[in-house]
């Protein structure tokens, strides 16, 4: 979960409300920040005030959209009137929180997105266009083909499959992937996404691995 909020004393209590129910919790201090944040890192639920230092939350939440339009956005902010929830929802919020609030009302709405949006991962399969994962066996066809992949590949598509249509930055894949301790500066993460393109591409359309230079990769079946 990512909370952008410039009003420090907040983010840090709700920082740690979240953390005593279990959430892993980053905080944005002002609008550019969140945005960094957001492109460096996959995150399940975002929570965003609008009145931000340097990008407010409106602009941000149009921004976050233009890459990735299914993770849940809560408005959380001391703006309540109409127009103002009206143009928040235009922009891609999903819910609108006003100021002040009670913790439990904002951690049951966060729970009911986490549930929508974590509905795929409680299945056995995922899928993206013609290609299927089984998550428990591992299994992989494209267009009913079986596709035959090693461990780290297995590990990698899945890596992608559970967080299709976002970009994910090498940092991101390495830890997932690889582990923490890995060398950052190493090409195993070209050369491995370069056989997933030879076995899940290469003769089919549309492409499902993507590259965005100088940012990362993701796993889409259109371009970003």
């Amino acid at each position: 979960m990512l909370i952008v909020e410039d009003e420090q004393r907040l983010a840090d209590v709700l920082k740690k409300q979240f953390e005593e129910h279990g959430f892993a919790v980053d905080i944005a201090s002002d609008g550019y920040i969140g945005k960094q944040s957001v492109v460096a890192k996959p995150y399940n639920l975002i929570i965003l005030d609008i009145n931000l230092p340097l990008i407010n939350g409106y602009d941000l939440c149009e921004e976050i959209r233009k890459t990735n339009s299914e993770i849940p956005i809560i408005m959380l902010t001391a703006l309540g009137t109409s127009d103002n929830k009206i143009l928040g929802f235009e922009v891609g919020a999903d819910d609108y929180v006003l100021k002040p609030f009670d913790f439990r009302e904002l951690l049951a709405r966060v729970n009911v997105f986490l549930r929508r949006t974590d509905i795929n991962y409680n299945t056995d399969k995922i899928s993206i266009a013609d290609l299927e994962m089984d998550l428990k066996t591992k299994a992989v066809t494209r267009a009913q083909n079986k596709i035959d992949l090693t461990a780290k590949e297995s590990l990698l598509l899945e890596t992608f499959l559970k967080n299709k249509e976002k970009l994910l930055t090498r940092e991101f894949i390495i830890e997932q992937v690889w582990g923490i301790d890995f060398d950052p500066g190493t090409n195993i993460i070209d050369v491995y996404v370069n056989y997933l393109r030879k076995k899940l591409d290469k003769g089919f359309e549309p492409k499902l691995i993507h590259t965005k230079f100088g940012f990362g990769f993701y796993c889409s079946d259109k371009e970003m």
